[in-house]
């Protein structure tokens, strides 16, 4: 796996392209210098565990054959404030699906993905203690 990053201005923008050639924008916040034309990194850390998670359980669901008609993600978390670097601390992740599913299915899918297939949840376990929870509207 491939990324690359190429500065767009003379802040701190810069577009992100992996081995889809799909381009994100990234910056850091108006306090730091950025201009706010993309995403912070810590927040793309973040959307990478919301969306390897999502990837897991939507497939595992799919071969329950559970009816989803909507998914969502919201994701909170506290980072260390004493010491740097300011990694993650405490991650809860949220999910909310629309449709008809067994709540023991989708809980033993969001069991597996964070435990188990989803390599971001793997890694961040190391400093962040991760919870989840879920609704099916």
């Amino acid at each position: 796996m491939n990324v690359t990053l190429k500065r767009i201005d003379d802040a701190f923008n810069f577009e992100a392209k992996g081995s889809s050639g799909v381009p994100i924008l990234i910056d850091t916040g108006t306090d730091h210098g950025g201009k706010n034309n993309g995403a912070r990194p810590m927040e793309l850390v973040l959307m990478a565990l919301g969306s390897c998670s999502a990837v897991d359980i939507i497939d595992i669901l799919k071969k329950q054959r559970q009816e989803i008609s909507d998914f969502r993600i919201e994701i909170q978390s506290e980072r260390r404030k004493e010491k740097l670097p300011a990694v993650f601390t405490k991650i809860n992740v949220h999910y909310i699906l629309k449709g008809k599913a067994d709540p023991g299915k989708v809980k033993r899918a969001i069991d597996l993905s964070m435990e188990k297939y989803c390599s971001v949840s793997g890694m961040l376990d190391k400093t962040a203690e991760i919870s989840t929870s879920f609704e099916i509207e």
